[in-house]
């Protein structure tokens, strides 16, 4: 029988486990849709539980187009989990969203391709047409934004997350072309995580951490970005988190 958690967060690039958390348990459950990315860690975090999962595994060996979404959503539920909470590393496209930026977007564009986008994959399944009009949930949203103002870290409130297929970045043609479509950030993970966590009945938001500006994006659209540029841009716009899901806990 699984105890319910307040709380499940899901790392992205560079994010692979919440340092904050105290005495951890780990699990390594197998759902009907195969195994998640890595073990979940349970630990306790302002007094309550939460879990945490990294979406790459924790040596980052599973690359955004071989996530078993289905598989991290369904173990995260079995464990206990109805809220769950993104953490996604992406690129800056507009200009509110330039490197150690920390956002909370309020739609996204799906552009990914050949990914099992639904539970309804299986022969015989039920088919599900899930209400996708806003896909994170506003509720949860809503106590994101409130959280992160309660806990005094810097979030931009709203945006649009294009999701791509990864591994390779883009060309800066197909920036070009997310910025008309109303793309703020760029990143290849949003979907189908958040399809999935609909038609499953999860609450679920995206914290979005910009590491870079886009390919042609940003003030020098020819600017060469490093690796270490990258992850210490996602340390420092990443920084916050710990306050925003202590204050999320607490709230």
């Amino acid at each position: 029988m699984t105890t319910e958690l307040p709380l499940a967060v899901i790392g992205g690039t560079g994010l692979y486990a919440l340092a904050e958390l105290q005495d951890i348990e780990t699990h390594q459950p197998v759902t009907k849709y195969g195994a998640p990315s890595g073990p979940i860690r349970v630990g306790t975090l302002a007094g309550q539980r939460v879990a945490f999962l990294a979406r790459h595994g924790e040596g980052h060996s599973v690359p955004p187009h071989k996530v078993n979404y289905r598989a991290n959503l369904a173990a995260l539920q079995a464990l206990g989990a109805t809220r769950v909470l993104a953490l996604n590393t992406v690129g800056g496209i507009s200009e509110r969203f330039g490197p150690r930026v920390l956002a909370c977007p309020d739609q996204l564009i799906d552009y990914t391709w050949g990914r099992i986008s639904t539970i309804c994959e299986e022969a015989g399944s039920e088919v599900l047409h899930a209400d996708f009009g806003d896909p994170y949930t506003p509720a949860l949203r809503r106590s994101v934004i409130e959280a992160a103002k309660v806990s005094g870290v810097t979030l931009v409130e709203d945006g649009c997350y294009g999701a791509t297929q990864g591994p390779r970045l883009e060309t800066k043609a197909e920036i070009a072309r997310m910025r008309r479509d109303g793309c703020d950030l760029v990143g290849m993970t949003g979907m189908p995580e958040a399809g999935l966590a609909r038609e499953l009945g999860l609450e679920y938001a995206c914290l979005a951490i910009v590491a870079n500006w886009a390919a042609g994006a940003g003030p020098d659209p020819d600017e060469v970005i490093t690796l270490d540029d990258v992850l210490a841009n996602v340390a420092a716009a990443s920084s916050g988190v710990p306050k925003i899901v202590s204050a999320l806990l607490a709230g």
